[in-house]
């Protein structure tokens, strides 16, 4: 009987669905999102595998899981009626931030609305100092009022954030005992147990983001665990984390702070594994979907994460420089750039007479004019139909047969009609903004961070990635591009490359050249231990575990800081030298210059990374799809490739049929994914089954 692990990744227009056993056989799902109960498209699309392939959950070994269901109870404003305690002074630290504005001359522009009403925000009377002394003792019957007041205004969870307890958390847990007595059952979070690092707007934020989004996501996997076990599969399940990482479904429900962004996390994840296999060591990974498209960046073979980033700001092109459009979260988390442009995006006119594209999307329902669903606007995948990159007849495999003529009616006269153009340029003209709008995502990654994307390979997936890599590559000055197997289900397959992975941190403000070796290393050796018993809890002994150290530094008076890897075993002076020296050299590649020896360096924060690993290998070396490629489909279809060329009868093929490499334009389909070989480029098949395609000059 062969044992099966399950990625499942939900998205905005389709939830993906892989099963993979330990010989690399794998079957594949792709079924439309149930936008009112996500878990209900889970079940759906596991009953449909089930019966297509004669299995049952006994033939499920563990299910890996990337969810938007934290996240889009933000953007929706339906998390949990929260309460907040805070000390006395700071009741208003959520609605006055850190006064950093998105957009710099829009005096329009508003912030969001705080997470928590200022009525449900309680204060209590206490003071403990920056380096943890009480100065004003918390009387528990003053933290007992707190509480019982917001017990009165019918509160569904209760955040604590008392200042500086990073330092010191004893007036924190006097507040938690006193929900405890009055209120066992209420979910609760302090924030030393959230988040024990220094800056107080992102620790309230982050400590209230994680209580407002508890009870959502607990009531979500607790009846997604019900229905496995109702279907016969009792798995373990594990929850794709914002940084990369897994972590089980109880410890998701705990701290669902991070799995805010869990969706776009297991695709980075997919393709950081997949280019070290290949031995590329540089990449873009660019994510183009139903909705949305992101990109990240993978340098020397290591995924970049950010300290710091912020949910419900829109999209998040140049977020790192542009802060202040949503709520703060302090965890770590894969390093993405974000813009609305996805195959549903739709496609309009502004009152100038400019053509735009999204960020509104027709999403699952009721997605693009072609589907037949409903829809009256037309889209992304709209204008790819008119230009023949689409098969009117084979999407999902021939599940989904698309209306060519009511895409190609609905967009002259909404868009080609309006720009005076026929209907093809009107089409390529909405593919190549759609194309220039993910341009910007790929250089906030990449160029606005000094790095020359001429130099990296695009790494290109999502039900749409292939078909726009091409144009985005040339337009870059890219040359190389590598279209994993099933690129339309990467982000679920994804899930299957990631390890059980938990992030501790804590505040250690040390100048590096005054610290007190003892100290530091014994506050390193304390994480390290907490790390493994929390790996312990999941299986995973101290054979099976890797930890991996750093620190958040930075000069002293900046306010910001830099992560910078710390080697394994005691520091001494030679090595705290050492790691001045390689937080100068991170500085100068992230902001082009660094001080001399002589300024001082401060630690600010101290962290561990624990990972869990398998004893058998997460991935086998080859893939073989239960799906196979025998469809039936034209051998070539007219398609524009641009007003410098026009229509061309362009070869259509599998991916099998490119082995020996093809010279462009061609269009190679697959049941999940369209890729499109542009002019003047030649693709092969790797033997990992990647497409690679190597542009040549115009």
């Amino acid at each position: 009987m062969s044992s099966y692990r399950v990625g499942v990744d939900i998205g905005g227009t389709f939830t993906d669905i892989v099963f993979m056993d330990a010989g690399g056989r794998i079957h594949t799902k792709k079924i439309s999102s149930s936008v009112d109960n996500y878990a209900r498209s889970i079940a759906d699309g596991l009953a449909e595998l089930f019966s297509a392939h004669g299995l049952s959950g006994e033939d499920v070994a563990e299910i890996r899981h990337g969810t938007t269901v934290a996240s889009n109870a933000i953007l929706e404003r339906k998390g949990a009626r929260t309460g907040l305690i805070t000390s006395k002074g700071f009741r208003d630290v959520l609605e006055i931030r850190t006064l950093r504005m998105p957009r710099l001359y829009d005096i329009a522009w508003s912030k969001p609305p705080a997470l928590v009403e200022r009525y449900l925000r309680r204060v209590v009377d206490e003071r403990i100092d920056g380096r943890g002394n009480v100065e004003r003792a918390l009387d528990p019957r003053d933290a007992e009022a707190a509480v019982r007041a917001l017990l009165d205004e019918g509160v569904e969870a209760i955040a604590v954030c008392l200042i500086n307890s990073f330092a010191n958390p004893a007036h924190e847990y006097l507040v938690k005992a006193a929900i405890e007595k009055l209120a066992p059952d209420l979910p609760h979070c302090i924030s030393y147990e959230v988040l024990p690092e220094i800056k107080e707007y992102e620790r309230t934020s982050t400590t209230v983001v994680n209580t407002y989004v508890m009870p959502i996501v607990g009531r979500y996997l607790a009846q997604l665990r019900r229905d496995l076990d109702r279907t016969g599969l009792a798995a373990p399940l594990y929850i794709m984390q914002s940084n990369g990482g897994l972590m089980s479904d109880g410890a998701a429900q705990r701290m669902p702070c991070h799995i805010i962004e869990s969706g776009p996390a297991a695709g980075v994840i997919g393709a950081q594994a997949l280019a070290r296999r290949m031995g590329v060591a540089d990449i873009v990974s660019f994510d183009m979907g139903g909705t949305t498209a992101k990109a990240s960046l993978v340098e020397r073979g290591e995924v970049t994460r950010t300290q710091e980033y912020q949910v419900g700001a829109g999209i998040m092109i140049g977020s790192r420089l542009m802060t202040g459009g949503g709520y703060a979260l302090k965890v770590p988390a894969i390093d993405l750039a974000e813009v609305g442009a996805g195959g549903g995006s739709l496609v309009w006119m502004d009152r100038g007479g400019a053509l735009q594209i999204g960020p509104e999307s027709a999403g699952a329902q009721p997605g693009p004019l072609c589907y037949g669903k409903g829809g009256t606007e037309p889209t992304v995948t709209d204008a790819n139909l008119i230009l023949g990159y689409l098969n009117p007849e084979y999407l999902v495999g021939g599940e989904l047969t698309l209306d060519k003529a009511r895409a190609e009616s609905v967009f002259k006269a909404k868009v080609a009609d309006p720009l005076g153009l026929s209907l093809e340029r009107a089409a390529h003209g909405a593919h190549l903004v759609a194309a220039a709008n993910m341009i910007r995502a790929i250089k906030a990654v990449s160029t606005e961070r000094g790095r020359d994307v001429r130099d990296y390979a695009l790494f290109a997936f999502g039900g749409n990635g292939p078909m726009f890599a091409g144009v985005m590559a040339r337009q870059l000055g890219m040359r190389h591009i590598i279209i994993p197997p099933s690129p339309g289900l990467f982000s679920a397959f994804g899930l299957l490359y990631a390890d059980v992975e938990h992030h501790h941190s804590r505040t250690f403000r040390r100048l590096t050249r005054e610290a007190d070796l003892d100290e530091l290393n014994a506050a390193w050796d304390t994480m390290a231990r907490e790390a493994l018993e929390r790996l312990a809890g999941e299986g995973f002994t101290a054979e099976h575990a890797r930890l991996r150290r750093a620190a958040a530094m930075h000069y002293q008076g900046q306010i910001y800081e830099l992560n910078v890897p710390v080697p394994e075993g005691r520091l001494d002076r030679a090595a705290l030298t050492a790691l001045d020296a390689a937080f100068g050299d991170e500085h100068e590649r992230s902001y082009g210059h660094k001080a001399g020896p002589e300024e001082p360096v401060e630690i600010v924060s101290i962290q561990v990374v624990a990972q869990g690993i398998r004893e058998e290998a997460q991935v086998p070396d080859t893939i073989q799809s239960s799906r196979g490629e025998h469809q039936a489909r034209p051998a070539a279809r007219e398609a524009y490739i641009g007003p410098a060329i026009g229509w061309v009868t362009t070869p259509v093929l599998r991916r099998g049929d490119i082995d020996a490499g093809i010279d462009g334009p061609a269009i190679v389909e697959e049941y999940d994914a369209t890729c499109v070989v542009p002019p003047h480029a030649k693709a092969r098949v790797d033997d990992y089954g990647n497409i690679l395609i190597e542009l040549a000059d115009e």
